[in-house]
């Protein structure tokens, strides 16, 4: 709940690097990745409806399940021009979407002025350790983006710099939420003795950014085949499968503030994706590259028949594999022998709620004797805590927070995978057949998808209950209530009363309106609000501790 204050309080840092280095960032700014090799050659977009576009290199269009299926092929630029030409709006939307997120957590003209230098600092030496192809991919998609954002950057170092977007909200703790949560099961701990690998990405940047996701099926010059769920602009992979049966998915782990940019994060697993078909291969290119933040690096092998964990950070490297189990689970912190002594990791796993998610998954894993892709389903979607506690819809310690990016479950032995549509994982899981796929893309473009609509899973009716319409409205409640705080506006009580109705297992509608409370100088309803949190099941020690700060202060001013 103190994230805002956090990145505020360390504006006068950014500034001073800014002043004492900004020699170095011109360079940066002007770095364009060498062309000249490919015909630059713009592409035709043919338009068929608002939700259909074909280009000589590949096509887009809108499935019955709201999921965009994206298909292109050819050398990185061509790469980079017909994503551009094709996705160009969803681009834009995905941009603003962003961009309106970081204008909402800094509002000041001034202070957006100054993070923005920082930015072009932090990322001045981004473009030194980014893949040449990866480079001209991202210009290709540059010569589509927006000009509404030039006075940020020009559009290839911008675009450039959003696929950092997920290592820097992580560094700030701010721009996102990251709290993912990842599990494999094989041998005799699935039905038929298949790999099978469930994740959920819990990247945050407004419920706009989650709107409009691409399933891109890409076809590279080079290396092998691949799809992976990303959106506009974006060329990184969170969570993709290549045709030899090999998966990554990232799950953030915790980082020191980093001082450079360096590999963004999903243009590693990119990498792997693209030219490793083994956990071997995989943790060999890995440890190729320089990376900014901490980061678990969850693989999947069709070939090793297990999955493992490679775990990055800036002055460390470790893998993690089971011994004498069929079962891996990762949520955001460290397991390897490497981090054994990383007290920052220690720490991680006593105060933020990563264990307690790994302890869920296992919970719920151990439920079912024989997991399936249905089961795998049913584990990403769950809402609730241990023990079957209810904690409150959109607390972190669910794996199910409700505001997922997407969930995916991965068949990587059948080359199969199941995307969420939405809203968060509650919508149809959505079948894809790699290898149908890539020779339908070829054979038939006209189809209207891509998917194998007799392989879908069903949607979650959650979404259509009064609990969850309930829950919509405490986020809608919830905004007022952060804005009344903020301004020193004025509340009805029955609004509060009203929040926490609406979601009265959740311990932040309770610290909400304790806060609310608290600022207009009405103490014995705070306290009353606060004490009433800490009977809930509380994300974080550091929010634990938080409350029980106002409860001292509120009975040292009422002498109790």
């Amino acid at each position: 709940m103190q994230r805002r204050g956090y990145i505020r309080s360390i504006y006068p840092l950014f500034f001073l690097l800014f002043l004492l280095t900004s020699c170095g960032v011109s360079k940066s700014l002007r770095d364009l990745p060498d062309i000249s090799q490919y015909e630059a050659k713009t592409p035709e977009r043919i338009r068929v409806s608002d939700s259909t576009f074909f280009s000589e290199k590949g096509y887009l269009t809108k499935n019955g399940y709201g999921l965009w299926e994206l298909y292109i092929e050819g050398n990185p630029l061509e790469l980079g021009l017909t994503t551009g030409s094709l996705t160009q709006e969803l681009f834009h939307k995905q941009e603003d979407a962003l961009l309106t997120k970081v204008n909402e957590l800094v509002p000041s003209n001034t202070k957006q002025y100054l993070l923005r230098k920082f930015l072009a600092w932090f990322n001045r030496k981004m473009y030194l350790n980014i893949r040449e192809e990866y480079k001209t991919e991202i210009y290709g998609i540059a010569q589509y983006a927006s000009d509404t954002y030039a006075h940020i950057a020009d559009a290839y170092p911008r675009v450039l710099y959003l696929h950092g977007a997920h290592d820097i909200g992580h560094a700030l703790q701010d721009l996102a939420l990251v709290g993912c949560s990842s599990f494999a099961v094989w041998g005799d701990q699935t039905e038929d003795g298949q790999l099978i690998i469930g994740r959920n990405f819990d990247f945050y940047a407004g419920d706009d950014f989650a709107q409009e996701k691409i399933i891109a099926f890409v076809r590279p010059d080079e290396g092998h085949k691949f799809m992976s769920v990303t959106w506009g602009g974006m060329i990184g992979v969170v969570s993709g499968m290549n045709d030899q049966g090999l998966t990554v998915t990232i799950n953030a782990g915790k980082s020191k503030f980093p001082l450079v940019a360096k590999t963004p994060i999903s243009l590693v697993t990119r990498e792997i994706l693209q030219y490793a078909s083994t956990i071997e291969e995989a943790i060999a290119i890995a440890r190729k590259r320089e990376v900014f933040v901490s980061e678990s690096i969850f693989v999947g092998s069709a070939k090793d028949k297990k999955a493992a964990v490679i775990e990055v950070s800036p002055k460390n490297f470790g893998v993690y594999e089971v011994q004498n189990s069929n079962q891996l689970i990762c949520s955001n912190h460290f397991q390897s022998a490497s981090y054994v002594a990383d007290k920052k990791n220690q720490r991680h796993i006593l105060e933020s709620h990563s264990q307690y998610r790994y302890d869920r998954m296992e919970e719920l894993l151990e439920e079912s004797d024989k997991t399936t892709v249905r089961s795998a389903v049913d584990i990403l979607r769950n809402k609730k805590g241990l023990d079957e506690k209810e904690i409150g819809y959109g607390n972190e310690k669910a794996l199910n927070q409700l505001l997922a990016h997407h969930g995916i479950v991965f068949k990587p032995e059948e080359l199969l995978v199941w995307v969420s549509s939405n809203p968060y994982q509650l919508g149809e899981f959505v079948a894809y057949d790699l290898d149908e796929v890539f020779k339908k893309a070829v054979s038939n473009p006209q189809k209207n998808t891509l998917a194998e609509k007799n392989l879908t899973i069903p949607e979650d009716p959650f979404q259509y209950s009064r609990a969850y319409r309930d829950y919509q409205e405490y986020r809608r409640l919830k905004n007022k209530v952060l804005i009344a705080i903020a301004n020193d506006q004025h509340l009805e009580q029955s609004l509060l009363k009203e929040l926490q109705q609406n979601n009265p297992d959740y311990w932040e509608a309770y610290y909400l309106t304790g806060r609310y409370q608290y600022t207009r100088g009405y103490y014995t309803a705070a306290l009353m609000a606060f004490e009433q949190a800490l009977t809930k099941e509380i994300t974080t020690v550091p929010d634990k501790e938080n409350v029980m700060r106002y409860i001292k202060k509120i009975k040292r001013r009422l002498h109790l």
